[in-house]
């Protein structure tokens, strides 16, 4: 994420274990209602893009790169890093920067993150504004690691059998998940391609999806999603959806119809469990943020 006039300050934080976390805080900085932005992975990083659904003039919005994550260090350390360590982690950075209220802002694994903190801590949360829904459940797990999408992308499925060992095809995320925690360096990359190109290529609505060159891959991100997933994200399974009864804020969901890595399903079910929510539906797929920046934009203005 690059520097802009809207930057105030940018910052390493030491949250303990070894962890130092990288936090821009943008924007507004007179804004009554900071945003706390939670990027998507768990693996990834806060980007420019992500500054896309909020007016700098209007919105504070801190940014930061979760442990492991980006320009966090130690990068791709999986050690002390769980949900319960974010959402420690985000306290800390609201409590350094003197935030005692905020909202949060996520898509994907970030709308995972903001539920579970909002849960965790519902007194801080003034609203969610999230998109793209991902709970952690078995179900929404076994979507992807079972292929249970593969009606609707039969090639991709079979690309991920192609890329295991013939007598693991029968679990090939048991096979490939075990690799990328546990293998030499050379196995790790190979699986953890395996399964970044099993999800990057459902994430695509059409074909036009380029698999990154092998030779240039990095595993350290989808190393961290696997060590997520691979443990049910560090919650029971439906933990969530068990406990929406701490959820009485203001909660905002973009969705889109025709997403095959969070199923769509969830997000309904979630409104459905939310008296106090608002679900808005886009003609997308998994990046929900392209079609829905306008919608995004226009609940954050509102709030």
């Amino acid at each position: 994420m690059q520097n802009d006039s809207f930057t105030n300050q940018e910052f390493m934080l030491d949250v303990g274990d070894g962890h130092q976390l990288h936090v821009v805080d943008w924007g507004n900085k007179d804004a009554s209602v900071p945003y706390i932005h939670l990027h998507g992975g768990p693996g990834s990083q806060a980007k420019d893009k992500h500054k896309a659904p909020f007016d700098p003039a209007a919105q504070r919005v801190i940014f930061f790169d979760q442990r492991g994550c980006g320009l966090s260090t130690p990068y791709g350390l999986i050690e002390n890093n769980t949900t319960q360590d974010l959402v420690a982690d985000i306290s800390k950075i609201a409590d350094k920067l003197q935030i005692e209220k905020f909202s949060l802002h996520g898509t994907s694994w970030g709308s995972a993150l903001a539920l579970a903190y909002a849960i965790a801590h519902p007194e801080r949360i003034a609203a969610l504004v999230i998109g793209g829904v991902f709970t952690g459940s078995k179900f929404e797990n076994d979507w992807i690691d079972r292929g249970h999408f593969k009606i609707f992308y039969p090639d991709v499925w079979q690309a991920y059998l192609d890329r295991t060992p013939e007598q693991y095809r029968d679990d090939p995320s048991a096979y490939h998940f075990d690799k990328v925690i546990n293998g030499t360096p050379e196995e790790q990359k190979r699986s953890g391609y395996a399964y970044d190109c099993l999800e990057s290529g459902i994430i695509r609505l059409d074909d036009r999806f380029q698999s990154e060159d092998f030779a240039e891959y990095d595993p350290a991100s989808i190393r961290i999603e696997m060590h997520y997933l691979g443990k049910g994200c560090f919650m029971p399974d439906r933990y969530i959806f068990d406990n929406l009864a701490k959820l009485t804020m203001s909660i905002h969901v973009v969705q889109g119809r025709y997403d095959m890595v969070c199923p769509p399903a969830t997000a309904y079910e979630l409104h459905k469990k939310l008296p106090n929510s608002h679900l808005y539906w886009t003609l997308s797929g998994h990046a929900v943020e392209h079609e829905g920046e306008n919608i995004f934009r226009a609940i954050i203005a509102s709030l």
